[in-house]
């Protein structure tokens, strides 16, 4: 039996106790709420106030953008932060959090403000709240992917991980099904042309109210390790010249595990924003029958969406569970498998013209989902060595960023080519998760 590989500075990490691995991980509950709440019913706001489906994927490049520009940069400089009461991470977690809740109480109004349907006022004005949104979810998510490799050793990384995005995806399923399930006690689902429902606004109220009390309760219960216990617990990182590198030359000192994941995700991510941007649509053509986007059938098309989003948010908290048990022997077969069970969900949309189906879909969804959001990060969380792993995670989100924007842009050209179907380009989500499943195979989970 050949000896498993080791990381020397992870394995000066202490083992955390239960209580801790909660406290780190539940603040995410209320940071993916936030986020949910905004990548589940974009599409539906700014079609609702009159933006063109066929450029509607504009709008997606934003997200990214975000995440583009602020991960490397939160990462980057809250390595040199340290405040005595909040932290290193946290008092970024504070500051997006703020920012973000101001924000969501906006973004739904974008249609209530008297700019006119369809006008560029309104969809400035949602837009240029998309992207301060995304912005402040970008800075508050981060410090909790932060902290993992700040303070899990390699034994309890995949836990962390698999436990961190079973509270995202809890609170992903909460904003997803929050439209519906206020729809069915009696708030609105329809409004006058160019406005959003009140059961979409209520719903972002309502998730803003949750991402300030999950901080407050974060800031209040999570203790991160200070300057001298992390040059205790990583080696390396009390080396006093790697405070001084620069931002690049951080990155040119990425394990090379990094570059292989990130050519991993660059397939599964060129995916993913088209199932957000043209879900509803391709629901409503292939169950409902309509690409009216002011009829009660195309709002009840926006409703089921979240309801599938909730269930797939709740397979993956099933499977996530069932993923901190994950060995390394285990996580690329498990990894591959997941994107083809992803994959083949994918073309069940495309296809599928009865809401049975498109549960079923949704389920598959989940599997993959959950995959994608642990696998690659316990294996890059383990192949770090405790310099540099905010500037590093950051880098990779990049990664994750980048492809997004490509497939937005791509998309007006390659929507038109395809009839102008929104269940079309589902058909291209199906081939990319296929790739990507392949390709996690050139990655070496060595930890």
């Amino acid at each position: 039996m050949t000896k498993e590989k080791t990381n020397p500075s992870k394995n000066h990490l202490p083992t955390l106790s239960q209580k801790q691995i909660f406290l780190m991980t539940f603040g995410y509950f209320g940071t993916q709420i936030a986020f949910a709440m905004q990548t589940g019913t974009m599409g539906r706001i700014f079609q609702t106030i009159g933006a063109d489906p066929n450029r509607l994927s504009f709008f997606f490049i934003l997200p990214p953008l975000a995440g583009l520009i602020t991960q490397p940069l939160v990462g980057y400089f809250s390595d040199k932060t340290w405040h005595p009461r909040f932290g290193r991470r946290l008092p970024y977690l504070i500051l997006g959090s703020l920012v973000a809740m101001v924000v969501m109480f906006l973004l739904p109004n974008a249609g209530s403000f008297g700019f006119g349907y369809g006008s560029t006022a309104a969809l400035i004005f949602a837009a240029v709240t998309v992207l301060f949104i995304d912005l402040a979810c970008n800075v508050a998510q981060q410090p909790f992917k932060m902290i993992i490799p700040d303070m899990a050793n390699e034994k309890q990384a995949q836990t962390l991980w698999s436990l961190q995005n079973v509270w995202g995806s809890l609170g992903a399923l909460t904003a997803f099904g929050a439209p519906f399930l206020l729809t069915a006690v009696g708030f609105a689902n329809t409004a006058k042309v160019g406005e959003v429902p009140v059961s979409v606004r209520v719903s972002f109220y309502l998730a803003a109210l949750i991402l300030g009390l999950s901080t407050l309760f974060t800031i209040q219960t999570v203790k991160e390790y200070s300057p001298k216990e992390m040059a205790i617990f990583h080696e390396k990182a009390s080396d006093a010249k790697s405070e001084k590198r620069t931002f690049w030359a951080n990155l040119k000192s990425a394990p090379t595990v990094f570059w292989w994941l990130g050519l991993a995700a660059f397939f599964v991510w060129m995916a993913i924003p088209y199932m957000w941007t043209y879900s509803t649509g391709a629901l409503a053509e292939q169950i409902w029958q309509t690409k009216d986007l002011t009829s009660a059938a195309y709002q009840a098309a926006g409703n089921w969406f979240g309801l599938l989003q909730a269930i797939y948010c709740a397979v993956a908290i099933i499977f996530g569970l069932l993923f901190t048990k994950l060995t390394k022997r285990l996580r690329r077969p498990i990894y591959t498998i997941s994107l083809l069970l992803g994959a083949f969900g994918f073309l069940l949309i495309a296809i599928g013209h009865s809401k049975a189906l498109s549960i079923l879909a949704f389920v598959l969804f989940g599997i993959a989902w959950i995959a994608i959001i642990t696998i690659p990060f316990t294996i890059l969380t383990n192949a770090l060595d405790g310099q540099h792993n905010g500037a590093l995670l950051g880098f990779y989100n990049c990664f994750i960023c980048l492809p997004q924007m490509i497939a937005s842009s791509l998309s007006f050209f390659i929507l038109p080519a395809l009839g102008g179907s929104m269940a079309n380009m589902f058909y291209l989500c199906a081939i990319f998760f296929t790739i990507g499943s392949l390709t996690i195979w050139l990655v070496k989970d060595e930890h």
